[in-house]
């Protein structure tokens, strides 16, 4: 069983158009790490909110009080290495829409331009074979 902490409190609520947008180029990677023979995984957070009553709401029979929300997180790619352990995260960055890519023995997140997502593999399987990117 797969266990997921909540996103961090420095992770920006995103829309349901960005989400899906980064989800489809987080796709083309995870595509081609998979034709190369490395696993990864594509994971989506959200946080949903419930409710069954709020008592100090006004009733307005015109405006429903909600009674739910959700917020939507960046999705991410996590590439898993032979032993099981999460070798890379890839995201894409809020603003820019780069791939940003953070491998486990680096330091800051290695951007690259969201045109190429064949130098994301290829800092991976650098990475990997332990030679420098």
């Amino acid at each position: 069983m797969t266990q997921h902490a909540a996103p961090a409190e420095s992770q920006a609520v995103i829309d349901e158009a960005t989400a899906e947008r980064h989800d489809k180029a987080l796709a083309v990677v995870q595509r081609l790490l998979i034709e190369q023979g490395i696993r990864a995984r594509r994971h989506q957070t959200i946080s949903l909110w419930l409710y069954a009553s709020l008592p100090d709401a006004p009733t307005c029979p015109e405006r429903p009080t909600p009674r739910s929300w959700m917020n939507r997180y960046p999705p991410e790619l996590a590439v898993i290495g032979p032993g099981g352990r999460r070798e890379a995260t890839v995201t894409m960055g809020p603003r820019s829409g780069c791939y940003l890519v953070s491998l486990r023995n680096g330091s800051d997140p290695q951007t690259v331009r969201s045109e190429h997502p064949e130098q994301v593999v290829k800092l991976i399987l650098a990475a990997r074979s332990g030679e420098r990117p």
